[in-house]
């Protein structure tokens, strides 16, 4: 199902820094957060990073824009620089489902100074396509000693159409 209004938002959100729909996100998803709260305990939250060049471009992260809100709603810590996105990628829309998981390979890292040991982590991004990054994302936790990893997304894109609705599920897990 494509919903027009959350796509329009969330490309307001991504392109056009309307930072005010971070707030409103990050109203929403503390509202599932809280639902799942007894499931999942989270320590911290984690926004999925950009990688330099793309910050610098754009002059903001998107997913960090929902994810400071949404930390400070749930009493959480923010730990935006726990990962770190090391490779850049080339424009997701014009990616297959498997030039995606490819593209990602690799691309993200933990700093040498950063503490992910035991934590339980609610990772953020705007939207979940096919599930590759946040799974990249969740992997270089678990490596740097998280306990528990979540993501939480605005939406879910299917066949290029975004389903309506927050999504709340663990990080997805590939078989190597």
């Amino acid at each position: 199902m494509y919903d027009d209004a959350l796509f329009e938002a969330v490309a307001l959100l991504k392109y056009e820094q309307v930072s005010q729909l971070g707030n409103w996100f990050a109203g929403k998803l503390s509202q599932v957060a809280r639902l799942e709260a007894a499931q999942w305990r989270a320590d911290v939250v984690v926004p999925v990073p950009l990688h330099a060049e793309r910050r610098r471009e754009r002059g903001y992260n998107q997913a960090e824009l929902i994810a400071r809100p949404l930390a400070r709603g749930l009493h959480l810590r923010l730990e935006s620089r726990l990962p770190v996105r090391v490779k850049p990628r080339p424009p997701q829309l014009v990616l297959s489902r498997t030039e995606r998981w490819r593209a990602v390979r690799g691309a993200y890292a933990t700093r040498e100074t950063a503490q992910a040991d035991n934590l339980r982590i609610l990772l953020i991004d705007d939207v979940m396509a096919t599930g590759a990054t946040l799974d990249a994302c969740a992997r270089v936790l678990k490596k740097a000693g998280a306990a528990a990893v979540f993501a939480l997304t605005v939406g879910r894109a299917r066949s290029g159409n975004m389903v309506t609705g927050m999504k709340v599920s663990p990080a997805p897990r590939r078989e190597k």
